[in-house]
């Protein structure tokens, strides 16, 4: 595509490898692929971090429908969740992160929800005006109070870490409860917030599911992609989440059709091929006294390991 887009940056002008996460993230574990899923599962949203969780119900549990509230472990403690539907194709579980949902929320819990929501916001505040006082380099991302634990979540962003013990102590005398910072990353923090994506459609992260294939610059080399910063990263500074969702069909696709670079006899002359686009179809080929040619990829035949043009 770099004879499309001329003023491009190219990889070796700039180096695009800091837009991958730092650490590989995977969502297998060992015994995982012998596991057999719970008949009934069902996929949950956490509100206050749009974190996605599957749970299974205990036997005769009463049926539950989109939107309904229940009560689950979390890695915090027992909070609310909203059930999203049932989950009939898992993806990127682990055995070991499916929770048993306890029981259904009544009125009860959920207008404690809504008071604990209220009491959210001036918390927020405090929490900014605490760490002025202190000189702490911290971006407050969201504040969450659990339902049926006495307990505070802050979730922070910085470029640094950071020495918040003098601030949890002063947090504690202000809330009279548990509290618990925790310092998340540039991806977590656009799942929390949410916004719009250059596509104009709502963050992956936060509209779709959280638990998101890790993106590498592989899979925007296999899309044919330009390797401009500007142009495959999100607005939290990282790949864009949607180089993961075609990733697999493009490498499927250039399985059956011939590589870049490859060269080949045709029409008297050899020709190298310097384009192959999976989507339409077409493959580019530049011979050796300068004509262009596309051709369609179903006249390439490939026989004893060699292709040819039908």
């Amino acid at each position: 595509m770099s004879d499309i887009f001329e003023q491009d940056i190219t990889e070796s002008e700039e180096d695009i490898s800091k837009l991958e996460d730092a650490e590989y993230k995977s969502y297998e574990e060992e015994g995982s692929e012998h596991f057999v899923y719970p008949k009934i599962l069902y996929l949950c949203r956490l509100e206050y971090s749009s974190e996605g969780v599957y749970a299974t119900v205990p036997e005769k549990f009463e049926d539950l429908k989109n939107g309904d509230y229940v009560i689950i472990p979390t890695r915090y403690g027992k909070d609310l969740a909203m059930i999203l539907g049932r989950a009939k194709h898992p993806l990127g579980l682990r055995p070991s992160d499916i929770v048993k949902i306890e029981r259904k929320a009544n009125d009860e819990d959920l207008q404690k929800f809504k008071e604990l929501s209220l009491k959210e916001d001036d918390a927020f505040r405090i929490f900014k005006e605490k760490v002025l006082e202190h000189g702490l380099d911290m971006k407050l991302v969201a504040v969450h109070f659990l339902l049926e634990e006495s307990k505070a979540l802050f979730f922070f962003s910085s470029e640094n870490r950071v020495d918040f013990r003098e601030l949890v102590k002063d947090l504690v005398s202000v809330f009279k409860m548990r509290i618990e910072l925790r310092q998340i990353g540039v991806r977590d923090e656009s799942r929390i917030i949410g916004g719009l994506g250059v596509c104009g459609r709502p963050y992956c992260c936060h509209s779709i599911r959280d638990k998101l294939p890790p993106v590498s610059i592989k899979m925007a080399k296999e899309q044919n992609l330009s390797l401009n910063s500007t142009k495959i990263s999100g607005q939290c500074g990282r790949l864009l989440c949607c180089l993961s969702y075609e990733y697999n069909w493009y490498a499927e696709a250039r399985k059956k059709l011939p590589s870049e670079g490859l060269h080949i006899h045709y029409d008297g002359a050899n020709f190298r091929i310097t384009d192959v686009n999976p989507i339409k179809q077409i493959i580019r080929m530049l011979s050796e006294d300068g004509r262009l040619l596309e051709i369609p990829a179903s006249r390439f035949i490939k026989e004893n390991g060699k292709w040819r043009i039908n």
